[in-house]
């Protein structure tokens, strides 16, 4: 108890658990390190060696030495952050442990590279290509992952997996890796900083724009997949799949471009397509009964061809920001619906909590290690404190969107929009320009409660005048996760892994980057940054089971 002081967390990443466990208090933690111990024999602590060092910084308002350590344990090398308050040293406010490596396993990079010379003497004269293209076809062979998805969170996971000597294949709808970004609307770029999107082992450009535009992205993913030799089948749709739990395997039907269908039989099946399922469309009253058009963001490409046409956009979200501001600027009238109140924070304020570790001037890996240092506890907290300041820095934006009528929050218990995106991944807007258009009119602002409902013509309000429209735009967001669950395994395994994302009861985010009640079942979304941290530990989890390093 000496250790640690009367206010202290702990967060473990399968260093000691073999899963992430946040602590809050000083008894939890004394208890489960003494239960931990005598099973992973954690020894050999030391400030970390090559890392950055111990520092004085200031974190959620309190001066602390910070310090990255590192340790091993009986199976694998690990790192960790230490926090000790200024005023009491001797005792931890902050501590994390987090597993880096397992002992015989290491990735074979950097100086234990293979040396590329054995291809054509080991195997007959065959060179790189011709042993990718066998190794990719899995003709002989099942895959021990499937992941389904060639995102970011995909293609991550696969490169890590396979540096890790785990068989994986990746299959992707769409014709290419990274059309899931370039198929987006025509003028999206991201809302966050390049320095906290970058892709494990292979960092974006140093010349690329601070927002990336999603060609951008979507290049940079296809090359990624390539370089990485990852095994990804493109044009391919994941059908169906049942799990036999006593030969712990999937039976995973996927059809491909040419009509046919192949059972793989994965010892893991991991969904890296989102957090989301498919596009919904509300049942608006009226909706079906207005003759223009109607259709939902993730149809709606570019505002060209609705120049001079007048459009609704139903949500005040991102996407319904983002859609509304690149019809305004090809001349379109446009109109924003608001059903419910929004985040909206400026991409300046934003970056207050999305990359103050990655504007240290510190190596991205120890970044995500501070990052991912602290509790749910401590990280509402941080995301509070910097909500007060966001207001200040956007007082001039929030304050003429007021003045228009449109209805402002700041997250659950005011905590912004990062407690936004982990309790729903939506109702928030990080403005790039289309809060300023609705501030001056450019565009219009109507609230639902004021609507009745959709007519021939556009959207009758209660005072009787219509909002007249030839488009409709619903920017009103997707299924939830646990339904493509429902669609593509079964009710059965939907009700036994229950809901996914979200926050649990520990303030973790339910059912990802780890273990579900289904074994075998893995999920990984999210964003750039939560696809490249999240992608180590999952695929260190999935590799120490084939090893049988952890009981289910």
């Amino acid at each position: 108890m000496a250790c640690f002081g009367a206010e202290c967390h702990w967060r473990d990443m399968l260093a000691f658990s073999w899963d992430i466990a946040p602590h809050d208090d000083q008894q939890s933690i004394v208890d489960d390190l003494i239960k931990y111990q005598p099973r992973v024999n954690a020894r050999s602590f030391q400030v970390a060696y090559g890392r950055t060092p111990p520092r004085r910084v200031r974190r959620l308002g309190n001066e602390v030495i910070e310090a990255i350590f590192s340790f091993e344990t009986d199976a694998a090398r690990c790192d960790g952050v230490l926090r000790l308050p200024i005023g009491d040293p001797d005792r931890a406010w902050v501590f994390s442990s987090s597993i880096t490596e397992l002992k015989g396993h290491e990735e074979p990079i950097l100086q234990r590279r293979p040396t590329g010379i054995a291809y054509s003497r080991n195997f007959g004269g065959a060179n790189w290509s011709d042993l990718r293209s066998v190794e990719q076809a899995f003709a002989d062979r099942e895959p021990t992952v499937l992941i389904i998805g060639g995102g970011q969170a995909g293609i991550t996971l696969a490169a890590r997996l396979r540096l890790l000597g785990v068989d994986t294949l990746v299959i992707e709808r769409k014709a290419r890796v990274g059309q899931v970004w370039s198929d987006r609307y025509h003028s999206l770029a991201l809302h966050n900083q390049v320095a906290i999107n970058h892709l494990p082992y292979i960092p974006f450009p140093p010349n690329w724009p601070k927002y990336l535009p999603k060609d951008m992205l979507a290049k940079f993913l296809e090359f990624y997949a390539w370089a990485m030799e990852c095994n990804v089948w493109t044009s391919t749709t994941f059908i169906t799949g049942d799990y036999d739990e006593e030969q712990a395997t999937w039976s995973a039907t996927v059809g491909r471009s040419d009509g046919t269908t192949r059972i793989l039989h994965p010892r893991h099946l991991v969904f890296a397509n989102g957090v989301a399922g498919g596009k919904k469309i509300p049942d608006l009253p009226g909706l079906a009964d207005f003759e223009g058009e109607v259709l939902h963001t993730d149809d709606y490409y570019s505002g060209a061809k609705y120049k001079g046409k007048r459009v609704l956009v139903v949500g005040t979200g991102t996407s319904g920001h983002d859609c509304a501001q690149d019809l305004h600027g090809h001349d379109a009238k446009v109109g924003i619906i608001q059903r419910g109140s929004t985040t909206v924070v400026s991409v300046e304020a934003a970056a207050f909590n999305n990359t103050v570790h990655y504007q240290e001037n510190i190596p991205t890996e120890d970044a995500d290690l501070i990052g991912t240092a602290a509790t749910f506890q401590l990280l509402q907290r941080g995301y509070q404190l910097n909500v007060q300041k966001m207001k200040e820095h956007d007082k001039a934006l929030l304050d003429g969107l007021r003045e228009r009528g449109f209805k402002l929050d700041f997250g659950p218990d005011e905590a912004g929009h990062q407690m936004k995106l982990r309790s729903r991944h939506g109702g928030y807007y990080l403005n790039c320009g289309c809060s300023e258009l609705i501030v001056n009119g450019e565009i219009g602002l109507l609230q639902w409660e004021e609507a009745q409902r959709f007519v021939n013509d556009g959207l009758l309000m209660k005072d009787g005048h219509i909002e007249k429209a030839d488009v409709v735009v619903a920017a009103t967001g997707y299924q939830p996760q646990e339904e493509v669950v429902r669609q593509l395994l079964s009710e059965e395994i939907a009700q036994k892994v229950g809901p996914i994302w979200g926050l649990a009861n520990n303030g973790e985010l339910r059912n990802m980057f780890g273990p579900t009640p289904q074994r075998g079942l893995w999920f990984l979304g999210g964003g750039l940054s939560q696809s490249r941290v999240y992608s180590h530990y999952l695929a260190l989890q999935i590799k120490a089971r084939e090893l049988g390093l952890v009981e289910e």
